[in-house]
């Protein structure tokens, strides 16, 4: 088998599309469909589905994809053995929910990079299918996903189909918050009639495995808003707050410094009962790092001071 096949196949799972991948890699996209072709020959299987949506890893291919990520860091590890200068470097890398309190504990986190010596620390924010994703196909080595408790069974059955680890970090109830000159910031119980003539900055990504999007996004999304501004990066969020009164979000509980910071207020909202889930996931196979560790610590520092 050519090892150089499988970095091809993984970088198509990441990018969804053999022309972006071979954009990424620097060659012709005929060769790399045709590399493809000859990965799946000689293995007997077929890799990816072909779709008008792109490249859609089979069963059997998440299998094969899974197992080249390891080979190939394997091989990144065995290289960088013999290089000099390596043997002190730390790396890091994590994919999380859009969370104050998670932002909070990387913070904190980023002080252990050991001074004069080489660090590389990557910390993406997305939603779970992404992060379950850059664990298996990206390289990422640790993920947090975040779901409602309602669907605890269809994340955990995803979870041990891909054999991945799991572990409760904490449960929580969404509050709200918006800008300190908000029309409802100075109410103490804010229900969701209370909402409804303002605007919702939403995620846009929800996601759960083996349900239909549209049925997700009907609990996710409820019908009693009827304007929405949808922003993936936190930044802009707070910044969409801090500037607009008319705007809101639900989010898990902030710290006070980050609300004083965008001249925000948090609220409670006795009506919104339904509960929420962050876990933390890597391989089974995976040993974690002192450096893990380290991060594991200070996330469940935050968890205590602000959920």
């Amino acid at each position: 088998m050519n090892i150089l096949y499988l970095k091809y196949a993984v970088e198509v799972a990441r990018t969804g599309s053999i022309s972006k991948a071979a954009e990424s890699l620097y060659m012709a996209q005929p060769n790399l469909s045709r590399a493809i072709k000859e990965l799946e020959a000689s293995l007997g299987i077929t890799v990816f589905t072909r779709t008008s949506k792109g490249m859609i890893p089979t069963p059997e291919g998440e299998k094969l994809l899974q197992y080249a990520a390891g080979i190939l860091r394997q091989v990144d590890e065995l290289e960088n053995m013999f290089r000099e200068d390596v043997s002190d470097k730390q790396v890091f890398s994590i994919s999380v929910p859009r969370a104050c309190y998670i932002g909070h504990a990387f913070a904190r986190f980023s002080r252990a990079i050991k001074p004069g010596g080489r660090a590389e620390l990557f910390y993406k924010e997305t939603n779970a299918l992404r992060a379950v994703n850059n664990i298996l196909h990206a390289d990422y080595r640790l993920g947090i996903i975040r779901y409602a408790a309602q669907h605890d069974r269809y994340f955990k059955d995803m979870l041990e189909e891909k054999e991945l680890q799991y572990e409760l970090i904490t449960e929580f109830r969404y509050v709200l918050i918006m800008g300190k000159h908000h029309p409802l910031a100075q109410k103490e119980d804010i229900s969701f009639e209370d909402l409804s003539p303002f605007v919702e900055i939403a995620h846009a990504d929800p996601y759960v495995p083996s349900l239909p999007l549209s049925r997700v996004q009907k609990e996710e999304l409820p019908d009693n808003v009827e304007r929405r501004i949808f922003v993936f990066e936190r930044a802009s969020q707070l910044e969409l707050l801090s500037s607009n009164p008319e705007v809101f979000m639900w989010v898990s509980p902030a710290p006070q410094d980050l609300l004083d910071r965008y001249g925000l207020v948090q609220k409670k909202s006795s009506a919104n009962t339904k509960l929420y889930k962050d876990v933390l996931i890597y391989k089974k196979d995976y040993r974690l790092s002192e450096l893990d560790k380290h991060f594991i610590t200070e996330l469940c520092e935050a968890k205590r001071r602000f959920l």
